[in-house]
């Protein structure tokens, strides 16, 4: 079907809308601070036989868009049954997963009858149960230790919650009061997508819409593809590493050996290390889509949609750490160990097109995790954190100061609000000053924050990663600021025996978390950059002379 290229446009432009305006209610009507002030959540929209991508919202977090799919594709094998007004609810990780916080719901859309697509969200509850609140257990060495594991179970049925689903999950589950409302956001997310996918298909018809769709994959392939052949073919080969995997205090390696050739991309990383006893296995789906989110990075103009990634061949690496198998820990995977993967994208395609590349961003979402009780509220708590951390400097300026994480665009939620809904008291929240790695272009700052706790009691964990090794520069550029953690009990400051990984740290009033998050990595010679610069950073005292 020949498609005017102005009702091209408005028909993709459409299906973002539906998806970013699922993300919006999603965002708006949740409990949780870790979804509605962070945006720790993603909507899309998913084909109807492969599950593959057909569109995801502005505002959702890119390293769902694989993760998504995978799981809409686990769903379509194991759910024959589904009919009008079913919803799948989903967090194990082993069926294209991320990790069990992540939890996913899933729903067919029938349009006149007839399976036209699938509908799916996922967002981050702050707690599935498990042995530490919060879910971040970095000495789990198995995924009981870590939460509720939910299968692909009908949460509601012809559009009627399943009130035994929904008790055993609450039962099982930390502040079930919160994760109610969080629950009903998803649902209700689920249920506007219906509605504006209706009025599109209304609009335009099956067959154009259809036709749309088909376009718009051949276009992002081909997008894709004109870039890939821009890149000097050959084999380019980078090692990024986790400082631990929070058990054995020792470094795991990502290896990864990419090939181009023409049009094409080989992602190998049978290098890596072997499964861990920690928290830091991966399963496979959250893995293949850090390649994916690190190419969209590169790439950032290729539109979203199956097409894109057509040209990106991912070889599942079994034996190591990055296919996570029953009944393998997962914590750390979609906010720790997807992030390493792109580093190591990052530094591969730096050897092949440094004029496009930049060094490495801070690399860890900081997962901060603070659970206990309120005696003045008189309840149950909760807090998850993820903090920002600096940009990798690249051929043009300087990099980023306290971004978000790679992953996505999810923000650090506001400190008053924590403090609103927290018996806690950020007593310091500032740029790091000196963690920007060094390069003629400078990585950008971390930040320093320090939580005092105010009333009652609460236990601390945390999973972060570059407190060994810190974010590598490129193009002759230095490493920026490692990761660092200090916990003070009863006036007694410690430090975390695996530096970016501890939990089980019990909190009384007054004790106190500092954490000081990485910098980004430098770009090219220190000795090249411009004096001026130089002489702003020494006077804004965002560096030493020494």
């Amino acid at each position: 079907m020949n498609l005017d290229p102005v009702q091209l446009a408005v028909i993709q432009n459409g299906l973002r809308q539906v998806a970013s305006e699922m993300d919006l209610v999603h965002e708006k009507t949740s409990f949780s601070p870790v979804i509605s002030e962070g945006f720790d959540r993603s909507n899309g929209i998913y084909d109807r036989d492969t599950g593959e991508v057909i569109a995801q919202g502005e505002m959702g977090l890119p390293i769902f868009v694989g993760v998504m799919q995978f799981t809409t594709q686990a769903v379509i094998e194991r759910r024959r049954d589904l009919e009008p007004g079913d919803i799948i609810l989903v967090n194990d990780p082993y069926l294209g997963g991320s990790h069990l916080m992540d939890v996913k719901m899933v729903t067919p859309f029938f349009y006149r009858d007839r399976l036209w697509c699938f509908l799916s969200n996922t967002g981050h509850w702050p707690d599935t149960g498990g042995m530490v609140p919060g879910g971040f257990n970095s000495s789990a060495t198995e995924i009981q230790q870590e939460g509720l594991r939910i299968p692909p179970v009908k949460l509601y049925r012809r559009g009627v919650m399943d009130a035994d689903i929904a008790a055993m999950v609450l039962t099982n589950i930390r502040v079930p009061e919160e994760r109610i409302g969080d629950i009903k956001a998803q649902v209700g997310a689920l249920k506007v997508g219906e509605r504006r996918l209706t009025e599109l298909l209304d609009r335009y018809g099956v067959e154009i819409v259809d036709a749309a769709i088909a376009e718009m994959k051949s276009r992002s392939e081909r997008q894709m593809r004109a870039y890939i052949s821009g890149i000097p073919d050959g084999t380019y080969s980078f090692t990024s590493y986790h400082d631990s995997d929070g058990v054995v205090f020792e470094k795991l390696a990502i290896r990864l050996d990419m090939t181009v050739r023409g049009s094409d991309i080989d992602f190998d990383f049978s290098r890596s290390s072997p499964p861990c006893r920690g928290p830091m296995n991966s399963p496979w789906a959250s893995a293949k889509s850090a390649v994916y989110v690190g190419m969209k990075h590169i790439f950032p103009d290729v539109p979203i949609n199956a097409g894109c990634f057509a040209p990106l061949h991912v070889a599942r690496p079994d034996g190591t750490f990055l296919v996570a198998e029953y009944p393998r820990p997962v914590a750390g995977a979609a906010a720790e160990v997807s992030q390493r993967v792109m580093e190591a994208v990052f530094g591969a395609m730096g050897q092949a097109i440094p004029e496009r590349l930049f060094a490495a961003s801070a690399g860890t979402s900081g997962n901060f995790s603070l659970g206990g009780y309120d005696p003045e509220m008189r309840r149950h708590y909760i807090m998850y954190m993820f903090s920002g951390g600096g940009y990798g400097g690249w051929w043009e300026t300087d990099g980023l100061t306290n971004g978000c994480s790679a992953i996505g665009i999810s923000k650090t939620q506001p400190i008053e609000v924590l403090e609103q809904h927290y018996p806690i008291l950020y007593e310091e929240y500032a740029l790091r000053e000196g963690s920007a790695g060094p390069g003629r272009h400078r990585g950008g700052f971390g930040v320093n924050y320090r939580v005092k706790l105010l009333r009652g009691e609460g236990k601390a964990s945390f999973v972060m990663d570059h407190g060994v090794v810190g974010p590598p520069g490129l193009a002759g550029g230095g490493e920026g600021g490692r990761n660092e953690i200090a916990v003070c009990q009863a006036g007694t400051v410690t430090k975390p025996e695996h530096v970016s990984k501890g939990e089980g740290y019990a909190m009384r009033v007054g004790d106190w978390v500092q954490i000081r998050t990485p910098g980004g990595g430098g770009y090219g010679d220190p000795a090249a950059r411009d004096p001026a610069m130089v002489q702003r950073d020494l006077r804004r005292g965002y560096m030493t002379r020494e």
